[in-house]
This record gives structure tokens, sequence and C-alpha cells, in this order.
């Protein structure tokens, strides 16, 4: 590490993840006259998604939109920069001097990246890595027709009949949330042993339907998804779906530092973001629970903002 260690650059905060938990917090932590750098890698998870739902006063936008907003807003404060194209490549305890407690070792190939940045303190905010059903064509409607979050996108399915498909324990959970739009579901396990037997009873009670072959692949033309397409031919008729990924938090940098996780991996942490490092903070898709509407993460990552000003000069308060 002896490059990151020859005069990196300096700041108050170091945030990393540049999604709605990442600029929320750059442009609390600006208003509060912090000294700001963003990472931000340039690719966000719900870049697929034509239309972002469920923000107030911004129903509808695209997501990439919102984002081009947010950062034409941080333009307006000089003490936030933002390094695009950038990721954090570790995160090491710095040696102390000036209130110094992070070193972010910074991989970008732009001119003028720092090859490191020296902080007082470190939000993490960079949400989750998704990993689909090994589905052929599932990504030609990922976004368009078939979605991972029923708060976000159900309201423009409801009354459809739609497919829920994962290998994921919770599939039973997940289905009796979206019968709330729909009354004809169809969970699709693709050949995973995910749902009991007692819960396809529970789920038929509902009207729900639980189809265990594996699927070959979904039908449809222009993002528009028409059907699921079993192993053996048969075919489902459908007019949109869910699926559940397999999400992993996007960590890897932090393997210098012994946060406090959740079973899923995700940083535990208290109401006010705080992990249990001094000075490390989290919010968004990153922090316990997992994965979250925007407006949700966008307002986490204003409420750790808030509370790290607050730690940055020592002031307690209730929050």
């Amino acid at each position: 590490m002896a490059e990151t260690e020859v005069c990196p650059a300096q700041a108050d905060v170091v945030i990393v993840g540049g999604g709605p938990a990442g600029l929320s917090a750059a442009l609390n932590l600006g208003r509060a006259r912090a000294s700001v750098v963003l990472l931000d890698a340039g690719r966000p998870r719900n870049a697929a998604t034509l239309r972002s739902h469920g923000f107030l006063t911004r129903d509808g936008l695209p997501p990439l939109e919102l984002r081009k907003l947010a950062r034409a807003e941080l333009a307006a404060y000089p003490n936030v920069r933002i390094l695009d194209r950038c990721v954090a490549g570790a995160l090491l305890p710095a040696p102390g001097a000036d209130g110094l407690r992070f070193i972010t070792a910074v991989q970008g190939r732009r001119p003028g990246t720092p090859p490191a940045v020296a902080s007082r303190s470190v939000l993490v905010a960079t949400g989750l890595r998704e990993t689909l059903p090994a589905i052929p064509s599932l990504r030609a409607f990922y976004g368009m027709t078939v979605f991972s979050c029923a708060a976000c996108d159900a309201w423009e399915l409801q009354d459809r009949p739609l497919a829920l498909i994962g290998e994921t324990p919770d599939l039973a959970d997940r289905a009796r949330l979206i019968a709330r739009w729909t009354d004809r579901l169809t969970v699709f396990t693709n050949g995973a042993d995910v749902v009991s037997t007692v819960e396809e009873a529970e789920l038929a009670a509902s009207g729900i339907i639980v189809e265990r072959r594996r699927i070959d692949d979904l039908e449809g033309v222009k993002g528009a998804v028409s059907a699921v397409r079993l192993v053996d031919g048969t075919r489902i008729e459908i007019e949109g779906g869910f699926v559940r990924p397999h999400w992993d938090p996007a960590l890897d940098f932090l393997g210098g530092i012994d946060a406090e996780r959740d079973p899923e991996g995700h940083l535990v942490v208290d109401g006010s973001g705080r992990t249990s490092v001094a000075g490390l903070y989290a919010a968004g898709d990153a922090a316990a629970p997992g994965p979250q509407q925007l407006i949700v993460a966008a307002g986490q990552g204003a409420r750790a903002a808030a509370v790290l000003v607050h730690d940055l000069v020592g002031v307690r308060t209730a929050h």
C-alpha cells in the first residue's frame, strides 16, 4: 500500500457509492460544510429499469434521470467532489493524525484521480450485487415487464396474470405480497425445493399456483413477456412478473475493517446509520436489512449524514 501512503487527498467524509443513499448523504453533508469525496462506479443496480416509482415528486422518472438531477444539484457545492467511474479498492485504518481515521484506496483510470483519500469518516452506500436465476432470456425482459420490487412496480402490473420466479426460501412470503396486486399468480421455483408442501397448500388456498418444474426460457417480444416455457415444452401465459434475485452486499473493500454484519452479509447499523466501527456509517441496500425503495435509501442517506455531522463535532443527539 506504499502508493496510498504518499500524500493522499483528504476529506471529512468519503462516500462509497453514488446511488440515492450516497447522493442524498452528499447533498446534506455538503450543506453542512463538510468536505466530501464521493466514489461512483457508475454501474447502478437499477440501470435496467425504465421507470422508478414511489419517490415523492419524481414518481415514474427514469432512475438514471433521477441520478442526473441529483448530481446537478451537487454541482452547487464546491466542497463535494465526485470521482466518476471509481471504486474503493480497500478501506484501511489511518494512523490517527489530525483526526483522520481511514484511508480509502481508490481505483480509477480518469486523469486526476487520487490514489487514496484520507478521511475522518466513511459512509458505505455501495448497494448490492444482483444475480438473477439462470434463465437465458430473462435479461431481455428485466426492468420492462419483469421486475424484482413489488412495491416499486406492481401497480403497473395489477390484475394481470403474473409470474414470480425464484429459488430462495422466502419465495412463499413474496408470493403472498404480490398477490395483493393480482389474483392470477403462478410461482415458479425452477426446480428448487424452496416452497414447502405446507406453504404450497396455504398459497393454493389463496388461489396462487406453485409450479415446480424447471424453466426452459421466457417468451415475448421487445421486452413484453408473454409466457414461461418449461423444459417439457409446457407454456404458461403471463403478462408480466417478478423475479427474486440473489443479492450480495458489495463490501469486498472492507476486508481490513472488522465491522459487524448480519447473516446475509449486510452491515449492521443503529437507527442512525452507525456501524460497530467508530467513524464508519452505512446507508441504503448495503445496510441491514438490505434492499429498499429509492426513497427509503435516500432518506437513510440523509439521516446518516445528519448524525455524521453531529458526530464530527462531538454533539450527541437523541437519534
